[in-house]
């Protein structure tokens, strides 16, 4: 649910297969209502990744969680996409606060019980293991919490679910509300699992679910690299790397590989286009960088002087693989290729024929260039290519041509962009040039001269890829990742100078409409990778517009 990370069912898959190696216990694999996309991917997750023995503790599989409204349709439709797992879970919710249950539902709290009660036992008939969240139980009455929690846990619920929704509990409230509820609920505090569920509105999604693990919860709903609705959920590597650093403070254990965080935040961040910030805790590229002088002189004499953790705790030696005896170029063979791509666990990649000749293909012409891949390399390709391959590519770059000139005494930059893109569908090419403020703009007009359609961009960034070195031929690799929405129905004429946040519209010919307010607008997401940094650009272009006309013909 974090905006813009729109997933496919090959990367779904991908990032549940990691998850496995990375020992996690549970993985709610999504919203099997929601459509026939997110049915399919949950079903071949369950299917896939739900059956991993191999590396796991105990030899026991990941279980496959689905999520599911309180009605029967959304429960039964979950059912049919988990139980390809041998171990599988539902997981319904109803809102519990009053606030919720007057503007939302519509219903008092005695028909949230009922109706929370009946749906349980509903989901019960088709599957062994029950979750129930109460939705907004941060702001929820702790006397009510009680009532509906004895009801489902009567009705059959195994795990009940507190979630701060909206992010609005502090550490101590929140871990009140647990204590309360485990003290107070008959059976409470031996039948069930209490489970935490934490937003990060107002930060404190990490410190709340861990103050609830100390009174008392056993589940930590988490993801990688914060990902989330709005402000982002509690992060999976910062739970984990505090119960193994101050073990002391927490009476529990977790089975989580640690080795595996940054292989599996380094794939999560690929797949949504999503970068982690540089200092980002356990998985940025500055958690283990220390510049200040003093800092260093101690990490020299000895690591634990600014150290609490080292970067092989979490995999973060070696670019996070760990490995670096097999070097990758353009003279390396495709099952070198492969056997890398499994090792950093894009294994559906490797073992597709077209996906892993697509990367193989890439990876050599970079080489040409760079001599030598790393594996941050090596990722971002991956990124990149299967990003554009799980769509069908409609159009597709042929070529890009760039010539820019100098005014106001260098303070100006005025560019012309010539490209040829290529429909797919009908085998045309089309090229068109177009006039623009730097490069990247005027290569951007460029394509929706040829595209035809107004297009907003919400979102660029540009990342050099560890691994370039100063030595000729050897330059680093350039990532880019955008955001684009579709703008047909949004454009608005509006003064240039329209005060706010807003968003450049331009027409069919390349030319500012004007700009446009954000609209609660589909996003699509878009990766490239070239050592030339304009192509990288086009490319990440066409791969979002790409996601947005198969979207649209679906």
């Amino acid at each position: 649910q974090s905006p813009g990370a729109t997933l496919t069912e090959s990367e779904k898959v991908d990032i549940a297969r990691q998850l496995a190696r990375l020992n996690v216990d549970i993985c709610e694999a999504g919203f099997p209502i929601a459509s026939q996309g997110d049915f399919d991917a949950v079903s071949q997750v369950a299917k896939t990744a739900g059956s991993i023995t191999e590396g796991r503790v105990d030899g026991v599989p990941m279980r496959i969680c689905g999520l599911a409204r309180a009605n029967e349709k959304d429960i039964a439709r979950c059912y049919e996409a988990v139980r390809h797992a041998p171990l599988h879970r539902i997981h319904t919710f109803l809102a519990s606060s009053d606030i919720h249950l007057e503007h939302k539902l519509g219903i008092s709290r005695k028909e949230c019980i009922e109706i929370a009660s009946k749906m349980v036992a509903f989901a019960k008939s088709q599957v062994d293991d029950v979750e129930f969240s109460p939705e907004d139980a941060g702001r929820s009455d702790p006397d009510f919490l009680i009532e509906l929690c004895t009801a489902v846990i009567e009705a059959g619920a195994t795990t009940i679910n507190l979630p701060d929704t909206v992010g609005y509990t502090l550490p101590q409230e929140y871990s009140n509300i647990f204590d309360y509820c485990i003290k107070n609920t008959p059976t409470g505090d031996s039948h069930v699992i209490w489970s935490t569920h934490c937003h990060n509105d107002l930060g404190f999604a990490t410190a709340n679910s861990l103050a609830a693990v100390q009174l008392g919860a056993r589940q930590v709903e988490v993801t990688l690299n914060s990902l989330g609705e709005r402000a982002g959920n509690t992060s999976l590597e910062e739970v984990v790397m505090a119960l193994r650093t101050r073990p002391q403070h927490f009476p529990v254990y977790c089975d989580i590989d640690s080795r595996q965080i940054m292989r599996t935040s380094k794939m999560v961040a690929q797949y949504t286009g999503i970068a982690v910030q540089a200092n980002k805790a356990i998985v940025g590229a500055n958690a283990f960088a220390h510049e200040s002088g003093i800092h260093q002189h101690g990490v020299l004499k000895h690591a634990n002087t600014y150290e609490i953790m080292t970067p092989e705790s979490v995999g973060a030696d070696e670019g996070g693989s760990g490995r670096g005896s097999l070097v990758l170029g353009k003279h390396s063979g495709k099952a070198a290729y492969k056997q890398r791509l499994i090792e950093l666990g894009y294994e559906d990649v490797a073992n597709d024929e077209t996906q892993l000749a697509r990367v193989v293909a890439a990876s050599k012409a970079v080489a040409d260039q760079k001599k030598v891949l790393s594996d941050a390399d090596l990722e971002a390709i991956v990124g990149d290519k299967l990003g554009s391959s799980n769509v069908a590519d409609t159009w597709e770059l042929e070529s890009l041509s760039v010539q820019s000139s100098s005014q106001d005494a260098g303070n100006k930059l005025t560019s012309t962009a010539t490209i040829s893109l290529k429909n797919a569908e009908t085998g045309d090419s089309t090229m068109e040039a177009a006039i623009g403020i730097g490069p990247v703009d005027a290569t951007f007009k460029a394509i929706l001269k040829v595209l035809k359609r107004p297009i907003q961009l919400t979102q660029y960034s540009v990342t050099g890829i560890e691994g370039g070195t100063d030595a000729p031929g050897n330059d680093a690799l350039a990532s880019i990742v955008l955001q684009i929405r579709d703008a047909a129905s949004q454009a608005e004429e509006m003064p240039h100078d329209f005060p706010g946040d807003q968003g450049a519209i331009f027409t069919t010919e390349g030319n500012q409409l004007g700009v446009v307010k954000p609209k609660a607008s589909i996003v699509y997401t878009g990766t490239g990778t070239s050592t030339d940094i304009i192509v990288a650009s086009a490319r990440a272009y066409l791969t979002a517009v790409n996601r947005m006309i198969a979207r649209t013909k679906a």
